[in-house]
């Protein structure tokens, strides 16, 4: 039976919301899921270890979760599905950052040049269908083991930062050095946990409705 290894970078502990969806997450038909916590307090740290645990577990899948995500139980069931009908190698499903505006953890451009720096661009709307992307977020992504195995190979940890550049974005530009494309589905609903902090000036926006407010489900 194939396997999926869930890699859960975390500090010490995880919200409620989150622990609910991971004990309701569904399984793909023929698979297992192993989740596996790793507690740190850097993350890029968490996530190279983790890296390194999914490839000596020879599970043919990885599945990238942040702790701070809410997502329904066929979330992964949904995304499997997406990469075998299309061939895909890493799949990654649209959130939000947690801070205003609340701009999507995507980018349309990424590109590290020695002498230029860093060149990005932000996705404005994000389409309807499949979409491929320069870079993204770890709080939901799926990909092949194997990816992780080619960049540990040409690049040493997958998830040390570049310079200022996170450890997320550091990854996905060293796969697509390797030419690996790195795909969103827009179907899959996602929410990212945030805690409001409730003052005189905000608590007119919040009984407006003004204020983004999370949702257990990421409806």
């Amino acid at each position: 039976m194939d396997k999926v290894y869930v890699a859960i970078p975390c500090l010490d502990t995880i919200s409620a919301s989150f622990a609910q969806c991971l004990v309701e997450l569904q399984a793909p038909a023929g698979m297992e899921i192993e989740p596996h916590f790793n507690i740190g307090t850097l993350v890029y740290d968490s996530r190279n270890h983790l890296a390194e645990m999914a490839i000596g577990s020879k599970a043919k899948y990885t599945f990238w979760l942040d702790s701070d995500m809410i997502f329904m139980p066929d979330t992964l069931v949904s995304m499997m599905d997406t990469m075998e009908k299309n061939n895909l190698r890493i799949l990654t499903a649209p959130y939000y950052k947690r801070r205003h505006p609340f701009t999507p953890t995507l980018y349309k451009r990424f590109d590290i040049h020695p002498k230029a720096g860093i060149r990005s661009e932000e996705f404005e709307e994000l389409p309807d269908e499949l979409f491929k992307v320069a870079a993204c977020g770890f709080g939901c992504v799926l990909m092949r083991t194997d990816v992780l195995m080619n960049v540990l190979v040409s690049y040493g940890p997958q998830f040390s930062p570049i310079g200022i550049v996170g450890e997320d974005i550091s990854f996905c530009w060293r796969a697509r050095q390797l030419r690996e494309e790195i795909w969103c589905d827009p179907s899959i609903a996602l929410g990212h946990e945030a805690h409001m902090i409730i003052t005189k000036s905000t608590r007119s926006a919040f009984i407006n409705g003004n204020v983004v407010k999370t949702q257990r489900r990421g409806e």
